[in-house]
């Protein structure tokens, strides 16, 4: 077993904590914003709503819900590398920060699991929902990314989890989940349990963005050529990335609700050039300049 010992604390040294430098700023909005409770939810009217619907209808809300319990558990898995290195460079503030970040993600778990038990009353295999280009990012991927932080602890590594991790998994596919939801219950007032559930996990997830942004950023100002590397992952993932919107489509040949594969290939490409734009605006920035970036600089 490794033999590590401290010799100081950052909370008893003159540094202290830096409660105006981002991370602990987003550590304070988990605080207040994410302790929100599934088991509080009301799903009655869902549970009413979920019997009006036609076979596709409840097919497609079942297909969406599994690829989006599946991802939330495979970020609560993969997560924990990370964190360690983190810690491990002794950066107190964003580990407390990803403490929130992981008990989240483990939470959004929990709350898709029980929309599965109550609301659409699922207790079977839902594996088969689970398309080639879904494999590609969530079964391969992001855990062969994450995990090998393990063993190789360097930035160039750290940066190319992250843009697997909160660029594509976070930044794309789910932003692009939560939009097919809103879409499909806002549009016909239903299920408002479901909606209320999405917007939370959503709201929790702008904060994973913004640390991610921040995260990159910094890899970037400690080793500008890593630019390079995370603008090649990027583009790496795009395709898988649209291929798992792509399979869902394909899986209806009349798609419920009047959805359009173009509107969600559109939105998920805006949300791609959203971020890369955003991280290639950092280049250039010093530490401390991104250290007190805005909320509205890493949205």
């Amino acid at each position: 077993m490794l033999n590590q010992t401290h010799k100081a604390f950052a909370s008893t040294s003159p540094r202290g904590l830096r409660y105006d430098a981002l991370p602990l700023r987003l550590w304070r909005k988990a605080k207040k914003l994410g302790v929100w409770n599934p088991d509080d939810i009301d799903m009655s009217q869902d549970v009413r709503d979920w019997q009006t619907l036609t076979d596709p209808e409840k097919d497609l809300l079942l297909r969406l819900t599994s690829l989006f319990i599946a991802g939330e558990e495979s970020v609560t898995l993969d997560l924990l590398p990370l964190l360690m290195v983190v810690a491990k460079e002794n950066r107190l503030d964003e580990e407390m920060f990803l403490t929130s970040f992981l008990w989240e993600e483990a939470k959004h778990v929990d709350f898709f699991h029980r929309a599965l038990d109550e609301v659409f009353q699922e207790h079977g295999d839902l594996h088969h929902y689970h398309g080639p280009n879904y494999h590609k990012i969530f079964y391969e991927e992001l855990p062969q990314s994450m995990s090998a932080l393990l063993t190789d602890t360097s930035l160039a590594a750290q940066a190319r989890a992250s843009v697997t991790y909160n660029m594509i998994v976070d930044g794309v596919l789910a932003e692009t989940g939560y939009y097919a939801y809103f879409t499909m219950l806002e549009r016909n007032n239903i299920m408002p349990g479901l909606r209320e559930g999405v917007g939370y996990v959503k709201r929790d997830e702008s904060r994973h963005l913004g640390y991610s942004i921040f995260l990159l950023s910094r890899l970037i100002a400690e080793e500008p050529p890593l630019w390079s590397l995370i603008e090649g992952r990027m583009s790496e993932l795009l395709a898988p990335a649209i291929g798992v919107i792509n399979e869902l489509f394909a899986s209806y040949e009349v798609m419920p609700f009047g959805l359009k594969v173009e509107d969600f290939i559109d939105y998920a490409m805006s949300q791609f050039d959203k971020r890369l734009t955003r991280i290639e605006r950092s280049r250039g920035q010093s530490l401390a300049q991104l250290y007190q970036l805005t909320d509205d600089e890493v949205a």
